[in-house]
């Protein structure tokens, strides 16, 4: 328990460091777009070459998914992803000066939107996963600049003056937030008032979470993100916001694929399809810019014994029916007889 000392020097502590990050920000917001890009690649070559924070949590991510990428090419996704982590910060405070109802369309262009539009007019509840790709914050506030209210699961930060303050500008459109510990009651009400829920889907869940390969690697996943979806009927739509050819303010929002529980699909009959399927989602947009993906969040875990055998056995299941199939192409192929042109 804190005694009152204590809890006031960290009161004191957390009101310097907000105090610093809204200075930090007030020069962003006036700095040009170009400015704050030539300003992000200089931080970036920082924290990728002689300040590298991370810098394990980021070589051991390559060394599981990309294991065949040179120590230049690790650099180079190194240098773009801080580029990217510090142009998200910088549009972020950007957004709210310079993304408006009447020239968002100099800023965002859609992919997928009329199916999007479908479900988000639907009286049919939605869930909307994305991961820590892109500028999810600017696609979240973009939703609520288009009038479409969701609720979205967020961990409260340690700094409660910032998290306060990155509440405010998430909520500015109509993104309404929920503290993800004891939420359940709150996001399931909302889902069978036909409400959008908006997730990141990347998150650790401990050795009690649902085990797959994500990228090929063994991740554990949140259940309940399917849950929802499947206790609620509501279809589960995976959704981007990326940049555009690295250019700040300049985004693509787009949606990658539905699946949807009220149908015969295969990927919505269980908690465990489910999970695979917006996994795979997720693979996919990273495959679009793997530079726009947080290589430095803890995303891969060692899992329990158990786990990592059942895991392998799948793969090998997997790598059985490719041969198999393989092997049925090539004797069809070897099967077909010559064409002739005997009369």
């Amino acid at each position: 328990m804190k005694t009152p000392m204590r809890a006031m020097r960290q009161r004191l502590i957390d009101a310097s460091a907000y105090a610093l990050v809204r200075m930090i920000v007030a020069v962003i917001q006036v700095m040009p777009l170009d400015m704050g890009d030539r300003f992000c690649r200089v931080v970036a070559a920082l924290l990728s070459g002689p300040l590298p924070i991370r810098k394990n949590v980021i070589d051991s991510a390559f060394q599981q998914v990309l294991p065949g990428l040179s120590l230049e090419d690790q650099h180079r996704l190194t240098f773009d992803m801080w580029h990217h982590l510090m142009l998200m910060v910088c549009e972020v405070a950007w957004a709210q000066r310079r993304l408006h109802r009447c020239n968002w369309h100099q800023h965002v262009r859609f992919r997928g939107n009329q199916t999007m539009l479908q479900y988000m007019l639907s009286e049919r509840p939605s869930v909307y996963v994305t991961g820590h790709f892109g500028n999810f914050e600017v696609g979240g506030y973009t939703m609520g600049l288009m009038g479409v209210r969701t609720l979205a699961i967020a961990r409260r930060l340690d700094n409660p003056y910032l998290h306060d303050w990155v509440e405010d500008f998430r909520s500015a459109k109509g993104q309404d937030m929920v503290d993800k510990i004891g939420c359940a009651p709150i996001v399931d009400q909302h889902l069978q008032d036909g409400g959008l829920l908006s997730l990141l889907a990347d998150q650790h869940a401990g050795h009690k979470g649902y085990w797959t390969d994500f990228c090929g690697v063994p991740a554990s996943c949140h259940k309940a993100l399917a849950l929802f979806s499947l206790t609620s009927k509501a279809p589960m739509l995976s959704v981007y916001t990326r940049r555009l050819n690295g250019k700040p303010m300049q985004f693509e929002s787009g949606l990658l694929g539905v699946v949807d529980p009220i149908t015969d699909d295969e990927n919505a009959q269980s908690v465990g399809q489910m999970t695979e399927w917006y996994n795979s989602q997720l693979e996919a947009m990273i495959d679009i810019a793997p530079e726009q993906y947080w290589w430095l969040h803890r995303r891969w875990r060692t899992p329990p014994e158990k786990v990592a055998a059942r895991l392998e056995k799948k793969r090998e299941k997997r790598r059985q029916m490719q041969i198999s199939s393989s092997g049925r192409l090539s004797a069809s192929d070897t099967a077909t007889p010559p064409s002739s042109n005997a009369a």
